[in-house]
C-alpha cells in the first residue's frame, strides 16, 4: 500500500494549523474596521452559473467577454470541482475546439486548439506570464482557467497558431476546506484550502493550497504519485497600490505509457485494451517532472482614469524520462509498427532535462476623450526568455516484441552511458505592445492595436557550438470592429497576425536536427456574443486561419526531408451556449466546425486533405440540475462526440467517431454545522473503446486509446 507524502501531509496540517490560529486572533477585529469582503465560494453548494463575464487572456486585464472581439471561453472553479478534473485534458472536455494532442498518461500533455498543435515554449499561461509547458500545471489553486481560441501575437508575440491557455490564481480569502477523494481503480487524494485576511484594515492575505495523490492508474503498470502546494499573499499597501505573490511546486513521478503506431503504415491496431501497457520493462522507470511557477505583480491607481501594473515570473520544470519506448519495427527500418504487430523496443533515458521561461512585464491603462470620442488604452513593455538544458540522452535498440503478446518480452537494458546535459536553446524577446477600444458612440468600437516584436534565438550542440541564430524583428497588428446593436449583444470582425515558431525534423527525416524558421499567420475571425438573459449566453464565431505548412516532404529516393511548403488553411464554425437555461438547470455547449486542408505543399496526396487528428466536428453538451423535491442534490451528465480523424497526411487511415458519456452528482448538506459536499462522477459510463488522439509527436505519429470506464468519489468538507 502507498503512503501518503509527508511534504503533503504536513504541508497540509501546519497551513491549517496556521490558518485556524490566526483566524480563532482576528476573528475578535471590528467589522467596521474590514476592507470590502471578498466574496468566495468555499463550499460545494454552488449556484454559479455555467456563463462566464470577464477574462484576462484577450486583453492585459479582465475585460468583459461581450466586448471582447475574440473567441474565449472561461472554466471556473466550481466546474472544475463539479467534474473532478485533475489534468487540463479534462478541462478542455468543456471545449469543443480543444482536443489532446500527444497527451499520453504518465507524461505531461499537450492539446490542439483550432486545428493546431500549441507551442509549449509560450502558449501555456499562468496569471497572463508564459510558463513551461513540459508540465501538467496544478488545478488545486485555480480560480478559473482561460482558453483563447485563435492568434494571440499581440498577448504573446511569438506564439502558436491554435491559442493560448491562461491559468487564473486563487486570491488570498477566508476559506477553510479539505477534500479526499478516490476513484474505481484505487486512487487516493487529499488536499486542502486554506487562507485568511488579517491586519487592522484586512490588508495583508494568505492563501495556501496542498495536495497529494496517490495515482492508480487505468493502465496497468502506470501507477505513481503527486504532490503539489502553492501560496497566494497580497497585501494592500494603500488604497491605490496593491501587491500579488504567487508560487507553486509539485513534483509528480509516474510510468508513462507510450502509444501505438499504424500496423505496417496503413492499418489501425485491433482489438487493443487501453488497460495494456506496451512492452513493461522492469528497468523501465517513471517519469519524473518537478515544477516550480513563480509570479508577483504590483499595482497602482494614479487617478480616476490612470492605472498601471509590474509583472515579473519564473517558471522551470525538470524532467527525468526513462522508458521502455515502443517504436518502429525492423531493427528500425521502419517508422511504423510491422503488419503483424511486432514493434522495436528502445531504452530510452534523457534525464536532467531543464525549460525555463522568465518574463517581465510593465503595463500601463489608462482612459481618455478627443472630443465626443472615447479611447481605452493600454500600453507596455515585455521581456522574456526561454532555455533548454538537457543532454542528448540514449535511445538504444534493446529488442523487440507484439501487441498482441499476452506475456511481454524481457529484455536486458542497454549500457550505454548518458552524454552530459548542455545549453540546447538560448530564446530572447523584448516587445512593445499597445491597444486603443476607440468608442466611437454607445454602438460602435474600433480596436486597433500591435506588439512588435524583437526576436534573438540561438540553438547550439553538444560541443557548444552555434547552430542556429535567428534575429527577427515584426510587427504583429490586431484589428476589430464591435457593433452593440443593444446593450446585450455585440457583433465583431477582426484581424490579427503573429510569429509562430518552426517546428523540428525527425529521426527519420534527411535533415534530423534542423529547426524550421519562424512563419507569420494570420486570421480573419467574425462572430456574435449574445446574453440572452442574465446567467445565459449565446456566441458563434467564423474563422479563417492559415500558416505555412511544415511536414516531411518524400523524395525520389524514398527518403523524407522537413519542409516547410504550401500553406495550411484553417477554416470553421464555433457556436457555444452556457448559463442557466431555467432556474434548476444549468447547461454548457459547445460545438466545432473546423475544415483543415493543406495547399500547394508540392506533395499532390496532401494537397486538400483534412489534417491529421482534427475532426470535422466535435461537440461537448454538459448539463446540471437541481433536484427540486430534495434540495442539495444536483445530477450532472455529458455527451461528448468527435467525428473521424486522419491518422496520417493523405487522409488514407482514420479513427472512428466516438460518443462518451459521463454521469455524476453532487449532494450538499451539513454535518456538524459546516457545509459538506459528495461529489460522484462515472466517466465513460458506457465503456467505449475508442482512439482519443492521433496527434503527432517530433514528426511521428502515435495512436492512444481513450480511457475505460472510471468512477471517482470525493469529499469537500468545509470548516
Amino acid at each position: 500500500m502507498k503512503r501518503f507524502s509527508p511534504l503533503a501531509l504536513s504541508l497540509t496540517l501546519a497551513s491549517a494549523a496556521s490558518v485556524l490560529t490566526a483566524t480563532s486572533t482576528w476573528a475578535q477585529e471590528s467589522a467596521s474596521e474590514a476592507l470590502p469582503a471578498i466574496n468566495v465560494s468555499a463550499d460545494g453548494v454552488s449556484n454559479d452559473s455555467a456563463r462566464k463575464r470577464t477574462a484576462s487572456i484577450a486583453s492585459f486585464d479582465d475585460s468583459p467577454l461581450l466586448d471582447t472581439p475574440t473567441s474565449v471561453n472561461v472554466v471556473n472553479a466550481t466546474q472544475i470541482k463539479d467534474q473532478q478534473a485533475r489534468l487540463l485534458s479534462d478541462v478542455i472536455k468543456n471545449d469543443a475546439s480543444i482536443g489532446e494532442n500527444y497527451a499520453p498518461v504518465g507524461y505531461y500533455e499537450n492539446i490542439i486548439m483550432r486545428g493546431f498543435a500549441l507551442d509549449p515554449a509560450s502558449a501555456y499561461r499562468i496569471n497572463g506570464l508564459s510558463v513551461a509547458g513540459e508540465q501538467n500545471v496544478a488545478l488545486e489553486n485555480k480560480e478559473q482557467v482561460e482558453f483563447l481560441n485563435g492568434l494571440a501575437g499581440l498577448q504573446g508575440g511569438v506564439m502558436s497558431a491554435g491559442g493560448m491557455v491562461n491559468y487564473v490564481t486563487k486570491r488570498p480569502a477566508e476559506v477553510r476546506s479539505v477534500v479526499l477523494s478516490t476513484d474505481s481503480n484505487g486512487s487516493r487524494y487529499v488536499a486542502a484550502d486554506v487562507g485568511t485576511l488579517f491586519g487592522e484594515q484586512k490588508q495583508f492575505g494568505i492563501r495556501i493550497n496542498a495536495a497529494h495523490e496517490d495515482i492508480h492508474s487505468y493502465v496497468n503498470g502506470s501507477d505513481g504519485y503527486r504532490d503539489f502546494a502553492s501560496l497566494a499573499a497580497s497585501w494592500a499597501i494603500s488604497a491605490k497600490t496593491s501587491l500579488q505573490i504567487n508560487g507553486e511546486y509539485q513534483q509528480k513521478s509516474q510510468k508513462s505509457v507510450a502509444g501505438y503506431q499504424l500496423l505496417g503504415g496503413t492499418t489501425l491496431p485491433a482489438t487493443v485494451s487501453p488497460s495494456t501497457m506496451l512492452t513493461p520493462q522492469t528497468w523501465a522507470q517513471p517519469v519524473k517532472i518537478n515544477s516550480t511557477n513563480l509570479d508577483a505583480r504590483l499595482d497602482h491607481e494614479f487617478n480616476d482614469d490612470w492605472r498601471g501594473y509590474l509583472q515579473i515570473g519564473r517558471s522551470r520544470t525538470v524532467i527525468d524520462d526513462y522508458i521502455a519506448f515502443p517504436y518502429g519495427s525492423g531493427g528500425g527500418s521502419s517508422p511504423y509498427f510491422a503488419a503483424n504487430g511486432d514493434f522495436d523496443v528502445y531504452d530510452f533515458r534523457s534525464p536532467d532535462d531543464t525549460r525555463r521561461n522568465d518574463e517581465g512585464k510593465a503595463v500601463l491603462l489608462g482612459k481618455f476623450d478627443t472630443g465626443s470620442i472615447r479611447h481605452d488604452l493600454t500600453i507596455g513593455l515585455d521581456m522574456s526568455r526561454r532555455v533548454v538544458d538537457k543532454s542528448d540522452g540514449i535511445s538504444v535498440l534493446v529488442g523487440s516484441d507484439n501487441i498482441y503478446n499476452p506475456n511481454p518480452v524481457a529484455l536486458n537494458a542497454a549500457t550505454d552511458a548518458i552524454p552530459a546535459a548542455y545549453r540546447n536553446l538560448d530564446s530572447r524577446q523584448q516587445a512593445i505592445f499597445f491597444t486603443d477600444k476607440i468608442s466611437l458612440n454607445d454602438r460602435w468600437q474600433l480596436v486597433g492595436g500591435g506588439r512588435e516584436i524583437w526576436l534573438k534565438e540561438q540553438t547550439y550542440d553538444s560541443t557548444g557550438a552555434l547552430t542556429r541564430d535567428t534575429r527577427r524583428n515584426m510587427f504583429l497588428p490586431q484589428l476589430a470592429l464591435i457593433f452593440k446593436p443593444q446593450t446585450n449583444m455585440s457583433l465583431y470582425g477582426s484581424y490579427a497576425e503573429t510569429l509562430t515558431s518552426g517546428t523540428a525534423a525527425s529521426l527519420w527525416d534527411t535533415n534530423y536536427g534542423s529547426t524550421l524558421p519562424p512563419s507569420v499567420a494570420h486570421q480573419l475571425e467574425t462572430g456574435i456574443k449574445y446574453d440572452l438573459s442574465k446567467d445565459l449566453s449565446l456566441t458563434a464565431a467564423l474563422f479563417r486561419l492559415s500558416k505555412a505548412y511544415e511536414y516531411p516532404q518524400p523524395n525520389a529516393d524514398g527518403t523524407l526531408t522537413y519542409v516547410q511548403q504550401g500553406t495550411q488553411v484553417n477554416q470553421g464554425l464555433e457556436l457555444g451556449a452556457a448559463g442557466k437555461l431555467t432556474r434548476q438547470l444549468n447547461i454548457g455547449v459547445s460545438v466545432a466546425f473546423t475544415q483543415a486542408h493543406a495547399h500547394d505543399t508540392g506533395t499532390a496526396a496532401y494537397d486538400g486533405k483534412q489534417a491529421i487528428n482534427v475532426p470535422l466536428l466535435r461537440s461537448a453538451v454538459n448539463a446540471d440540475y437541481a433536484v427540486a423535491s430534495l434540495p442539495g442534490l444536483n445530477l450532472q451528465g455529458s455527451w461528448l462526440y468527435s467525428g473521424r480523424k486522419s491518422v496520417i497526411r493523405d487522409d488514407s487511415v482514420e479513427v472512428p467517431a466516438y460518443h462518451i458519456f459521463n454521469v455524476g452528482l453532487r449532494y450538499a448538506t451539513r454535518i456538524g454545522g459546516h457545509p459538506t459536499t459528495l461529489r460522484l462522477n462515472i466517466d465513460n459510463l458506457f465503456d467505449k473503446r475508442y482512439w482519443k488522439d492521433s496527434g503527432e509527436y517530433l514528426g511521428d505519429s502515435y495512436l492512444f486509446p481513450g480511457a475505460p470506464r472510471v468512477a471517482r468519489l470525493s469529499v469537500q468538507y468545509d470548516f
